[in-house]
């Protein structure tokens, strides 16, 4: 889309070049001429006209543009397309929460009756924080929980192996309580090396989501505090 703007004063036009992808905004001092027969053509971004494009200069701009959008349009040519409208109606839709930043933007999930997988996932409309907007990763959610390369199962490495091995998710809960287990007795101090009672491990930290709630994260402090963690940390100030 490209949009003319005359400012008041008469004095200076505005130039927008919208698009889906990118926004560019030229202001001219004065109207639009040929200066090509009393100048050599500048290298594009060069300034001319008091420090404002000339109409080589902008031609140039134009072109890259037009080429931009049309390499845009072709990556996006690839990308599969949203399931017909008649299927997200008779799907199950529920709200979530983009897990990716602390932002915490809304989704809608639809998901399909019959087998219970996804079908489509957008930003919700009704959220307060992104009204239905989603960025890169946000828009392209779908692929994370739909993706054939995706790991399903708990893979597990012995030290000095050369090959993964499948366990159960008992097994790695199990394995992951008894190492904090482990670690924890093995690094306890009860009190410095002044005497005073610390009751704390730095053997371990803790690291939060972004995507945690006020409730989630008090609960993980009261744990993470209980078992004498120190370094303790949240996604969304990293």
């Amino acid at each position: 889309m490209v949009t003319v703007r005359k400012a008041a004063s008469g004095k200076r036009i505005f130039l927008r070049l919208c698009d889906s992808r990118f926004s560019l905004q030229i202001s001219f001092a004065e109207p639009l001429r040929d200066t090509s027969a009393k100048t050599e053509p500048a290298a594009l971004g060069a300034r001319h006209n008091g420090g404002h494009v000339d109409r080589r200069s902008f031609i140039k701009l134009l072109g890259t543009a037009a080429v931009g959008g049309a390499a845009g349009k072709a990556s996006q040519a690839q990308a599969s397309p949203p399931p017909p409208m008649k299927d997200l109606a008779a799907a199950r839709k529920t709200t979530s929460i983009c897990p990716y930043c602390a932002v915490g933007c809304g989704l809608l999930v639809y998901t399909d009756r019959a087998s219970g997988k996804i079908i489509h996932i957008e930003g919700d409309p009704e959220h307060p924080i992104n009204r239905g907007t989603l960025c890169a990763k946000g828009s392209g959610l779908y692929q994370m929980a739909v993706n054939p390369a995706r790991m399903t199962k708990v893979l597990h490495r012995e030290p000095h192996s050369d090959k993964w091995e499948e366990k159960s998710w008992d097994w790695a809960l199990e394995r992951i309580a008894e190492l904090v287990q482990q670690t924890r007795d093995n690094s306890f101090e009860a009190t410095n090396t002044q005497g005073q009672r610390v009751m704390r491990t730095t053997a371990m930290a803790h690291l939060g989501s972004a995507a945690l709630d006020n409730e989630e994260c008090w609960l993980l402090q009261a744990m993470m505090r209980s078992l004498g963690l120190v370094y303790i940390e949240h996604q969304a100030r990293i």
